[in-house]
């Protein structure tokens, strides 16, 4: 055997392993989707539960579909670029974005399937549109949501994706993201917060005189597996932001990136249940379990370069601040049934202002440039689309409907009917 067909079997080796890599990391991230599901049902009520359910797995298939015919293009341009801000609008999965075609050695030697990037990618459209549902819960039209997601996850998530990811101005600029603190979650986060802006409280919620009425969820036990679920399934988001795992070098960063994931969650639940201790004097489940989120979330912008140490307090203070903004956002009469907003939102801008921390390549006004371009592009884009549905269809249910729960009105069924009145 010669060095040619030596190197060729080395090439066709990792390439195998990074496709198979990137394809099981992706299916962690789809795992995720079960897990958003699992903790909106159990922090509703349950006369709203199988309405919830059914917009968890229908997102997911609208941002499947949706990301195939024009998303992936309008995020991956490639050489169709108008220019760094503008990506241009292709449509359907082309034949240059199929299968890669492996080269036997050399630098150019494709490293993974374009297939399993496409799949890796889709499944993240898929996260930032879930953090919308559980923050418009329990009084948005079924239809209207998901009207809405077919634009954000075709257009809007896309095209200030591609500002990083697709090399448009953000990257060439020098922001960084690792995974998603800023394109996937502070995206996400700003979409639900347009539209609770536009949607209103919950009846009850909130009284004539300032008072905020708890309103506790059905199922702490389905809200608890479904944070668990997503702190596995960050594994695959965080980790396979890696992209590849065939050389030594990256081995051990995936590594690195796995450790640090996990380090920043349970610095997140310690942090945020010390804190309820001392503002509630109770150990707060709802704000443990948002803690481990805010970490999650905090670390997902560089989960790289920090030692674990420092990623577990890069997680902690980011489940210190998902306590203050919970409580912050109530008081202000912006109601989030699941804290999507604080948790996604306000600790994702966290994440990235911690970048310059353990990343010397990254600076504090580059970080500031990106966070106040995808917050202003994603919200301006949203609050249209919102409004421009509202005109049209209307956004919300009837008070009746409401307060009957929307699983009927909407679903047709209820998800526990041995409790029901009728």
């Amino acid at each position: 055997m010669n060095l040619i067909e030596l190197g060729g079997q080395v090439s066709q080796v990792a390439y195998a392993l990074d496709t198979f890599y990137m394809l099981m990391m992706g299916a962690l991230v789809m795992w995720m989707a079960a897990g958003f599901s699992m903790l909106e049902a159990g922090l509703v009520r349950s006369k709203n539960t199988a309405e919830i359910l059914t917009k968890n797995i229908s997102l997911f298939a609208v941002a499947c579909v949706m990301y195939l015919i024009m998303g992936y293009n309008i995020m991956y341009p490639g050489d169709a670029a108008v220019n760094s801000w503008w990506p241009g609008i292709s449509f359907l999965l082309g034949d240059d974005n199929t299968a890669a075609s492996i080269i036997a050695g050399g630098e150019d030697a494709a490293t993974y399937s374009n297939l399993a990037d496409f799949f890796f990618q889709v499944v993240f459209v898929a996260t930032a549109m879930s953090i919308v549902s559980g923050a418009v819960a329990e009084r948005m039209k079924l239809w209207a949501f998901l009207v809405f997601a077919v634009v954000m996850t075709g257009v809007i998530y896309p095209w200030q994706g591609y500002w990083k990811w697709g090399g448009g101005f953000l990257d060439q600029l020098g922001f960084l993201d690792f995974a998603g603190s800023g394109v996937v979650h502070l995206c996400g986060a700003t979409a639900a917060f347009t539209g609770v802006l536009l949607l209103g409280a919950r009846l009850g919620k909130y009284g004539k005189n300032g008072e905020i009425h708890p309103i506790p969820g059905a199922n702490m036990p389905l809200a608890t597996l479904g944070t668990f679920i997503l702190w596995l399934g960050w594994f695959g988001f965080n980790g396979g932001s890696e992209l590849i795992i065939s050389n030594v070098e990256e081995a051990n960063a995936v590594a690195l990136v796995i450790v640090n994931t996990n380090m920043a969650a349970s610095g997140g639940v310690v942090a945020a249940l010390l804190t309820a201790k001392i503002m509630f004097g109770k150990a707060d489940l709802t704000m443990a379990l948002n803690g481990a989120l805010a970490g999650l979330v905090a670390i997902t912008a560089e989960p790289l370069t920090p030692a674990p140490h420092v990623a577990m307090l890069i997680g902690a203070f980011g489940g210190i601040l998902v306590v203050l903004s919970i409580v912050l956002l109530d008081k202000l009469r912006i109601d989030d049934p699941v804290g999507a907003i604080s948790v996604h939102g306000v600790v994702g801008i966290w994440g990235l202002l911690a970048v310059p921390l353990t990343n010397e390549d990254a600076t504090f006004v580059n970080q500031l440039i990106g966070i106040v371009s995808i917050f202003g592009f994603v919200f301006v884009l949203s609050f249209i689309t919102w409004y421009v549905i509202k005109l049209i269809m209307g956004i919300r249910v009837s008070q009746e409907e409401e307060y009957e729960g929307v699983d009927f009105s909407e679903c047709g069924l209820e998800a526990y009917p041995e409790f029901g009145t009728k």
